[in-house]
């Protein structure tokens, strides 16, 4: 017998054999769609678990991956609608006015080596981004701005590559309807959060990383475009262009100057640093957040700062000798 048909009957081993190829390309959806990591996980678990039950009724109208994109997505659509994001119930003051306030408070960094994970095959023809590079941060936050049906119709089109029907039968919405959503969502997609391209310049990332750990605030700033955005989720604040990003940085510098070490990992297909201070009475190094920054060119134009428990995601240990 096949493994569908032992799946159907019953097999655990024979569903997990045809599900377990999948895991990595659809929690990446799920962080697409919900823009946090751990949330993306737990939408996985859920899926997985609708699908093992469903499994004596699939009648392999469509690929097994299909139908579990189909469940995943639709796994998504509920939890939106349901889960209050989260908000932090006091914020500190900020170090200096910001120019703005994030609205995306939830977003998290996604593991580089998950990505790894992901099958070669090719997003369907109509597809406009390749799937693994459709992880940047800048684009994961833009899909978190859009209404939860623009968000799926963008990512089943335009990134899975499904032609119109068959993305509208997965939503479980008419041709029109789904068109209609995916013209919205691509007229408010701004072109800045596209994805980029993979490669960074080294001699830049090491000029970038030495004058940010020296505080060099001149020297980090040049280093930057002139429509720089600055975040650090799940604070609110944000400052965008080189005058409030000079502002922030100057007010943190003496922050940045006790970073005894920046450990390089990569996130979301972007370069980042785990950076650590030294423990003044146990001597160790502890971990105190987690950088990510997104080259276009010769300068940095984003420049996100996560916390602590957001860096722990990418494997990095909170201590280090």
């Amino acid at each position: 017998m096949d493994l569908v048909t032992l799946a159907r009957s019953g097999d655990r081993e024979a569903f997990r054999a045809l599900v377990e190829p999948h895991r990595a390309e659809l929690q990446a959806h799920c962080y697409r769609m919900l823009g946090s990591f751990q949330d993306a996980e737990d939408a996985v678990q859920e899926c997985l678990l609708k699908a093992w039950l469903a499994m004596p009724g699939f009648e392999g109208r469509s690929s097994v991956r299909t139908w579990l994109y189909r469940i995943a997505t639709n796994q998504c659509l509920n939890d939106l609608r349901t889960t209050k994001r989260r908000r932090a119930a006091d914020d500190p003051a900020p170090a200096v006015p910001p120019t703005g306030y994030d609205s995306v408070r939830w977003l998290q960094p996604y593991p580089d080596e998950l990505l790894a994970d992901i099958p070669d095959e090719q997003p369907g023809p109509e597809s406009r981004y390749e799937s693994r590079e459709a992880i940047s941060l800048a684009f994961v936050r833009a899909l978190q701005l859009l209404p939860p049906a623009q968000r799926a119709a963008l990512l089943m089109r335009d990134v899975l590559g499904y032609p119109a029907a068959e993305a509208a039968q997965l939503l479980d919405v008419t041709v029109d309807s789904l068109n209609g959503s995916l013209k919205r969502a691509r007229a408010v997609l701004p072109d800045s959060s596209a994805p980029a391209a993979g490669d960074h310049d080294p001699e830049l990332l090491e000029r970038f990383v030495a004058a940010f750990t020296a505080g060099a605030v001149e020297e980090l700033v040049a280093l930057m475009t002139d429509d720089v955005w600055v975040r650090m989720p799940p604070l609110p604040f944000e400052y965008h262009g080189l005058p409030a990003a000079a502002a922030f940085f100057a007010a943190a510098a003496p922050h940045r100057q006790t970073i005894d070490r920046m450990v390089p990992v990569a996130a979301n297909g972007q370069p980042a640093w785990g950076e650590y201070v030294r423990d003044p009475v146990a001597g160790g190094l502890h971990l105190v957040g987690l950088l990510v920054v997104r080259a276009r060119g010769e300068k940095v134009d984003e420049v996100t700062h996560f916390e602590p428990a957001a860096a722990s995601l990418l494997g990095l240990p909170r201590m280090l000798d």
